[in-house]
């Protein structure tokens, strides 16, 4: 909100807050704008507090406007819908101030009228605000915070009123470089030397009046007159023209110079013309003639020329010097920055100084587009810092993922956060997915060389198996061997045996306990008493202890005697017990061999 003042304008008070504020009334000026002041003009009026007296010419020109405000209120309030009340306000911080024309009661409408103009009124038709006013009303709307301002052209009749309305919304980027025109001001402010102003407008010094020329022609052909005298005045006359102006005083100089010797030409022109019409041609009048205006013209041409030149060295001077401040204020943002982000900006110096003719003109234009420009590029830079910022988060730093970052990091907060927060989500969602794929692989792998490991370590171990075996095999043979040499162990016995004993080596099948069987097939020899039994009570205790059965097929398949009477098939005792031998020795190996398969 703004702060008002109870200032009566004209008052002590009422300059006093003038001259130490920040005047909308000033602002144009200050953005080199005004018709009627130039930046310099205001610098220097702030540093020396002395400004133009108003002569009466002036102040009833002030009166005759603040009449005709008066009596344009009405149409204006008519206009708005509303009152309006004359105010002096400033921001809360007092660093700007605005006088109002005009301001309702609540604050959302502010007026500011303008005596009639026709060249404003034309601008105003077309719904603009005449650029010689337009940072005044901006500055309104900054110390005001209303929403719109209407901008009335008028001489008080509602024949001769037009309006132009200016929204708040319409000049929020202008308000900001208003605001960087004037911190730009006060550094100027601070460093200006009044002693080391610039002059006042160039006007040309008087141009001493070389002498008449005068050629006469006695009647017995004589030339008389002054040429000489002419001539040397001629030549202490071009001695004095600046032969390399700089400044806006030797500019104008040199250019009433070039007027001067233009004349001369003329003058020598017309008094060779009149010496012929006195009397015919006079050879030594006519070259001394001819190589005076000679003289003249080529020293004027080289004048212009040279005044052309310097003129355009010294406009290429202003534009070129402007833009090597703009390209140090960015290299000293991106040092800021800690890259090069912000690439060269142009100024376009050489456009505002179009239509210039004094070199202060151009230096007020340039200095202003100068401050607008660093503007820019201090806003571009501050969004670049802050979009830069916001990619270091809590997960780590996201630049990696912005090598656009110079042309993305210039974009609105909002902006660039939702581009970061979509880069950033692609970016892990992949990341997510790349790093599932590498355990998937890592664990394939590794289950592929523990299969690999495994089936080599049982390729192993099936290895050493096998070599036990055999060796087992060989053992228990040789106890086979030696039993039956012994007489200890029947030959079909020992055959039985030694044939079991020779099919589990051959299938890898873990060995018989040699010394048992033997022990076993010589106890059972042993005990053959020769009584005999059917095979049916042999199946009959079988079956009581949960064995099954077994046919005569079961004899022969193993090889063991028996005999039929009256069709029941019996056996000796002894081969009974060798027959169990034989089926527990095939049960124990049909055993292994199913514990190998399930392994």
């Amino acid at each position: 909100m703004k702060t008002i003042h109870n200032l009566i304008q004209g008052s002590a008070a009422w300059h006093q807050h003038r001259a130490t504020a920040h005047n909308a009334s000033d602002a144009s000026a200050m953005m080199a704008c005004s018709p009627y002041k130039s930046r310099t003009a205001l610098l220097k009026e702030r540093a020396t507090g002395i400004t133009p007296e108003v002569d009466a010419a002036t102040q009833a020109r002030f009166d005759r406007g603040h009449a005709i405000e008066e009596i344009a209120r009405p149409l204006a309030e008519a206009f708005i819908g509303d009152d309006l009340s004359p105010v002096i306000g400033t921001t809360d911080d007092g660093y700007l101030s605005a006088s109002f024309d005009g301001l309702t009661f609540c604050g959302t409408i502010a007026w500011e009228c303008k005596s009639w103009n026709e060249s404003k009124a034309q601008v105003v038709r077309d719904g603009q605000i005449p650029q010689a006013d337009y940072w005044q009303c901006v500055q309104q709307l900054a110390v005001s915070n209303a929403q719109k301002l209407i901008y009335t052209v008028t001489d008080g009749t509602p024949e001769r009123t037009v309006h132009a309305t200016l929204l708040q919304s319409d000049v929020v980027d202008d308000r900001a470089a208003l605001l960087a025109g004037w911190e730009q001001f006060d550094k100027d402010l601070a460093a200006f030397d009044p002693g080391a102003e610039s002059p006042a407008p160039a006007v040309a010094a008087p141009v001493e009046s070389l002498p008449a020329v005068v050629v006469q022609v006695n009647g017995a052909l004589t030339v008389g007159g002054n040429l000489e005298d002419f001539g040397a005045a001629l030549r202490t006359f071009i001695d004095r023209i600046p032969k390399k102006p700089s400044t806006d005083q030797e500019f104008a100089d040199a250019e009433a110079a070039t007027k001067a010797l233009k004349k001369a030409e003329e003058a020598l022109a017309a008094a060779e013309d009149g010496a012929l019409a006195q009397i015919s041609d006079v050879e030594v009048m006519r070259r001394t003639v001819a190589d005076l205006k000679n003289l003249a013209r080529t020293t004027r041409l080289a004048t212009e020329k040279l005044v052309a030149a310097e003129k355009e060295a010294r406009r290429t001077e202003i534009v070129t010097g402007a833009q090597a401040q703009l390209d140090q204020h960015v290299q000293a943002l991106n040092q800021r920055l800690g890259t090069n982000w912000m690439q060269r900006v142009a100024g376009g110096f050489g456009e505002v100084i179009k239509g210039k003719k004094s070199l202060a003109n151009m230096e007020d234009a340039v200095a202003v587009a100068l401050t607008n420009a660093k503007h820019d590029i201090n806003v571009l830079a501050q969004r670049l810092e802050a979009n830069r910022k916001h990619l270091v988060q809590a997960d780590g730093d996201w630049i990696a993922l912005f090598a656009d970052f110079a042309t993305v990091g210039a974009k609105a907060a909002e902006d660039f956060q939702a581009l970061a927060s979509l880069r950033i989500g692609n970016h892990k969602q992949a990341e997510a997915a790349r790093l599932d794929k590498e355990r998937e692989r890592i664990r394939a792998e590794e289950a592929a060389r523990l299969e690999r490991e495994a089936a080599a370590k049982a390729q192993q171990e099936a290895e050493q198996e096998r070599l036990r075996i055999q060796q087992q095999a060989q053992q228990e043979q040789a106890e086979i061997a030696k039993a039956q040499q012994a007489g200890t162990l029947a030959a079909p016995v020992a055959q039985d045996l030694a044939g079991l004993v020779q099919d589990k080596a051959v299938e890898d099948v873990a060995g018989i306990d040699a010394q048992q069987a033997i022990a076993a097939a010589q106890t059972s020899a042993a005990a053959d008493d020769g009584q005999t039994m059917t095979l049916g009570q042999l199946n009959a205790r079988m079956e009581t202890m949960g064995l099954g059965k077994i046919s005569a097929a079961t004899l022969e398949h193993h090889g063991i005697p028996f005999t039929k009477e009256r069709a029941a098939v019996q056996i000796t005792s002894g081969n009974a017990r060798r027959l169990m031998l034989l089926l527990s020795m095939g049960y124990r190996k049909l055993a292994d061999e199913l514990q190998a398969v399930a392994a």
